[in-house]
């Protein structure tokens, strides 16, 4: 088994930034024996729960962490000059540093961010029960100020971080990837170690997975700063060396530091994550006085059943009804038994109620779909507009008494006026309780051929045949590729070539962040206690979203 374990890696959910695929990377940590592996993408969690089930599937411990980033001052202030940061490696060792890790990305975006979602010392002072530091690369504030040659200044930073993670839980981390200031600054740090008693930890700040993705990385950032590789200015790593290293590698480049190296697995063994899944967080629907959720729920699904049997009464008179009214009530009373069994009333008088809203103000919705159609609570709810019982509509199709899971109801609301109704729903259980959801935009194999040409400086009418060539529905730039004639032609041209084959190293990577069109989480307490937020500004509006897609969200 490996002696070396990762601590401080960026996967594609470093926008633009990472090249690593979850699978692929955790794929290569297993094949080289190392018992654990860290995600510590810059800034967010958008990867953690992904990467967290994929690892532990493959029988590796998964680190969850972040690369946060530290206001030097106040995390609110966003005076010009002011809103300079530092990197912050944070890991979680528990579920206490989990939930801290889910507060302290939340404030970034929420309250920190200027061009970076930023935390303070103060709040990290506030939610460091649970976690571990490390220093991180050359622009955490340790070596920051050990390149500006003020060691004094770093060694008392060392001993802040120390007094705000305790004892045991703050370690001086050293990089080399062959840059001059890195070495300068590890000969500092060993000495700051030696001085003050917090232990050293090497990482390698993994950003790709192979040497050989170190040119397709350099496109990644290219293609993220909307720069060429011709710009002289453009953002580039100084070496070809931030990828997954081996063990035996990380020895070569640390000869004398094998305490260092033996505190990853250390860190690691401390690291022991379960997070809590397979609990159903409902929102409170406040019921009014008299009632409980139960019994409110059986109210308004009777009543409604008689409003809707009214409606029947006309169908029969023209000989449209083909169930007695008490097949309509036996039904109803099996489908509340089996629904308070499952102990989702709460969740039906949601739906109920911002569905009504819509109804009552003109919003247009839609009659329902998919396997809801078949309750008759929803359709006593006018949750839904179809007659399940004059269609033989299975309620089993949409909830199973013998196999919990959440119900699935789809809902169609106007396009115009979807907003009205998340509004409604954001003052009816606080605003700090919902949140429209996050969906991430990959680069897709038409488009990333059209980058990477760009990027690479290829005339544009060059690129856009090769991009026309490619299928409109193509799963991948391989599959395009075989057995088509045309693009065989174009492939003997080696530019076209070298555009082909980095367009297939970053194909599908993560390019950015946007909200998904309908949905809507709603919780029981603040979000930020069961899920990491993100906000975008658009104009005047900011959007909160979750910092999770929606397998997630409804995973966890």
């Amino acid at each position: 088994m490996s002696d070396f374990v990762h601590l401080h890696l960026h996967s594609q959910f470093s926008l633009l930034d990472g090249a690593n695929r979850l699978g692929d990377v955790i794929a290569a940590a297993k094949e080289a024996g190392m018992p654990a592996l860290a995600l510590t993408d810059h800034g967010n969690m958008f990867g953690a729960i992904e990467f967290y089930n994929k690892a532990k599937a493959a029988g590796i411990k998964p680190i969850v962490g972040v690369e946060a980033y530290v206001a030097q001052g106040d995390h609110r202030d966003r005076t010009p000059g002011k809103g300079s940061s530092n990197h912050l490696v944070l890991l979680a060792r528990n579920e206490a540093g989990y939930r801290n890790l889910l507060k302290l990305t939340s404030r970034a975006y929420l309250e920190g961010f200027y061009y970076k979602p930023r935390i303070d010392k103060e709040l990290l002072r506030r939610y460091s029960e649970g976690l571990i530091g490390l220093s991180a690369c050359l622009k955490g504030e340790i070596n920051e100020k050990i390149v500006a040659r003020q060691e004094r200044e770093a060694e008392a930073a060392a001993r802040e971080f120390l007094e705000i993670f305790g004892e045991g839980n703050f370690f001086l981390e050293m990089q080399d990837h062959g840059i001059p200031e890195q070495r300068l600054a590890n000969e500092v740090v060993r000495r700051i170690s030696k001085r003050t008693g917090i232990p050293l930890v090497v990482s390698n700040d993994a950003h790709y997975l192979r040497k050989g993705d170190a040119f397709a990385h350099d496109v990644l950032l290219c293609i993220g700063t909307q720069k060429t590789l011709s710009d002289p200015d453009r953002l580039r790593y100084a070496s070809d060396n931030f990828y997954l290293k081996s063990a035996d590698e990380m020895h070569q480049v640390f000869p004398d530091d094998h305490e260092a190296i033996e505190n990853t697995l250390a860190i690691a063994e401390r690291c022991d994550l379960v997070i809590p899944t397979g609990t159903f967080h409902l929102p409170e629907f406040p019921v009014p006085e008299g009632y409980s959720l139960q019994s409110y729920f059986e109210k308004v699904a009777r009543e409604g059943l008689e409003e809707r049997l009214a409606e029947l009464r006309k169908r029969r008179a023209q000989g449209l009804a083909r169930h007695p009214e008490e097949v309509y009530r036996q039904r109803l009373q099996y489908e509340i038994e089996v629904i308070e069994k499952m102990g989702f009333p709460g969740y039906f008088l949601v739906v109920w109620d911002f569905i009504r809203h819509a109804r009552v103000n003109d919003i247009p919705v839609g009659p329902g779909r998919g396997s809801a159609a078949g309750s008759v609570v929803a359709y006593s709810l006018r949750i839904t507009d179809i007659d399940p019982l004059q269609y033989d509509l299975l309620f089993e199709r949409f909830l199973n008494p013998d196999r919990i899971s959440m119900p699935d109801i789809d809902i169609d609301f106007c396009m115009r006026r979807r907003g009205e109704v998340i509004q409604y729903v954001g003052e009816k259980y606080g605003r700090d309780r919902v949140a429209q959801i996050i969906t991430f935009g990959t680069l897709a194999a038409k488009a990333v051929i059209r980058d990477v040409g760009r990027v690479m400086g290829l005339p544009y009418a060059k690129v856009d045949k090769v991009a026309k060539l490619i299928p409109d529905m193509t799963k991948s730039l391989a599959d395009a590729v075989k057995d088509n004639d045309a693009l065989a032609v174009e492939l003997k041209d080696p530019e076209v070539k070298q555009v082909i084959e980095v367009g297939k190293r970053l194909e599908g990577l993560t390019r950015h962040a946007s909200v998904h069109a309908a949905g809507v989480v709603i919780t029981p307490r603040p979000l930020d206690d069961l899920v990491p937020l993100y906000k975008v500004t658009k104009g005047d509006e900011e959007q909160i979203m979750t910092q999770w897609d929606m397998t997630v969200i409804e995973s966890l």
